[in-house]
């Protein structure tokens, strides 16, 4: 076990040494290495600050609870008590925004429409308020709320949950959390034996949750839809808003300025069938479809069932008031293994991220000077890019007046 685990060490770090030590791209690799050290120490010394801030501020709130325990016989005001009972409301019904509280002298009284199977678990929940003496229900029950406007809408609210339970973690949590599993995966490393396995994975996972604060379903990707990894840009380019349009709705222009993209087959139908580099360069194909297209403002895909990596995506164009165009993308994307093989990949050069933004400086350069070079060396041309279908036969009668690079 001790030799393999020896080979293993010694083959990993003749890798590392080939990787950062490389003649021609070792420069590159070892910046990009210690600004990742450098933004990490910040992250961690920025997330240990607030850690330290929410324990302070739960302190502060336990203490605070203790005495309320301690004089919960003195009269509550009557606006104190009505910002009790809407806070708990926002957590308990779906459209708390209907809802009317008054509160007279410890008597709460509740008005407005409802669904039917909210009103009783809201009852009993404002009962529990401290400080209310008195419900009088003068809710307006609605099993069909389908011509009420203000029942229209709304999201179902969990009620109040176990914080462990929940998505997002405070910074005490997940400090808290990510020090219980640093100590489990030291005991695993320290022990080496068949009973302490269990406790490193248990470990490795809670370290995982507490770092990157998402669920442990978009960790390891598993039924996590196509929410693993968001990804989010903003970039402006002096062209008009039909014309940059147009170009985004050919998606077989991609591959000229995206360096992961291989192919891409428009299949009709608002379909597609894309080809992408994945690691060790393997190919890896999907088939996408237009969800939303709304000319010259909206455009929004997402990859069809069965796909190797799912992905969802929104672009919105907005003009500018000089006469360019301001283009919003968010895009969210499952890579195998989740967002653990997502930071896996990035370590090793392959991040979504940089590769976007690389991406958009050639996008930018191609509509705006009409010339970029494509990520295979390239040469490419504004001229020589086919036209969306059903726009203009070319991109020329508006990039002529520009002069070439």
């Amino acid at each position: 076990m001790n030799r393999a685990l020896k080979a293993c060490s010694y083959v990993g770090l003749g890798a590392g040494l080939m990787y950062f030590l490389d003649r021609d791209r070792g420069n590159r690799r070892r910046a990009l290495a210690r600004d990742k050290a450098v933004r990490f120490l910040h992250w961690t010394r920025s997330g240990f600050q607030k850690a330290v801030r929410d324990a302070e501020n739960r302190a502060q709130g336990i203490a605070a609870g203790a005495r309320s325990i301690v004089t919960s016989h003195e009269p509550v005001s009557d606006d104190v008590l009505a910002a009790r009972v809407r806070s708990r409301i926002g957590r308990i019904v779906s459209h708390p925004r209907a809802i009317d509280v008054f509160v007279q002298q410890g008597r709460v009284t509740l008005r407005g429409p409802i669904l039917s199977r909210e009103v009783d678990h809201l009852l009993d929940v404002v009962r529990g308020v401290d400080g209310v003496q008195e419900v009088i229900n003068q809710l307006e029950p609605h099993e069909h709320p389908e011509n009420i406007p203000s029942l229209q809408g709304g999201v179902g609210r969990p009620g109040e949950r176990w914080e462990l339970m929940q998505t997002n973690w405070t910074p005490a949590i997940r400090l808290l959390v990510g020090a219980l599993g640093g100590g489990l995966a030291a005991y695993s490393l320290k022990k080496r034996d068949l009973l302490s396995f269990p406790a490193g994975i248990v470990g490795a996972g809670m370290i995982a949750r507490a770092t990157t604060n998402k669920g442990l379903k978009r960790i390891i990707g598993v039924d996590a839809g196509r929410r693993a990894v968001d990804i989010q840009k903003t970039i402006t380019i002096q062209a008009p808003v039909e014309d940059v349009y147009n170009f985004w709705l050919n998606c077989e222009n991609f591959p000229k300025f995206m360096a992961h993209i291989r192919e891409v087959r428009d299949l009709g139908g608002g379909r597609s069938h894309w080809v992408a580099e994945g690691p060790a360069r393997i190919p890896v194909s999907w088939d996408a479809e237009i969800t939303e297209k709304i000319p010259g403002k909206v455009l929004a895909w997402k990859s069809l069932p069965g796909a190797a990596v799912e992905s969802a995506g929104i672009i919105r164009f907005d003009p500018t008031p000089d006469g360019g165009t301001r283009i919003q993308v968010r895009m969210s994307y499952n890579p195998p293994a989740g967002a653990v093989g997502h930071v896996v990949a990035s370590l090793f050069g392959a991040n979504p991220k940089r590769e976007m933004d690389e991406a958009f400086v050639r996008l930018k350069s191609l509509l705006e000077l009409g010339k970029t070079r494509s990520p295979r060396g390239e040469d490419v041309y504004l001229e020589d890019v086919q036209p969306t279908r059903g726009g203009r036969q070319s991109f020329t009668e508006w990039q002529a007046p520009r002069e070439r690079l």
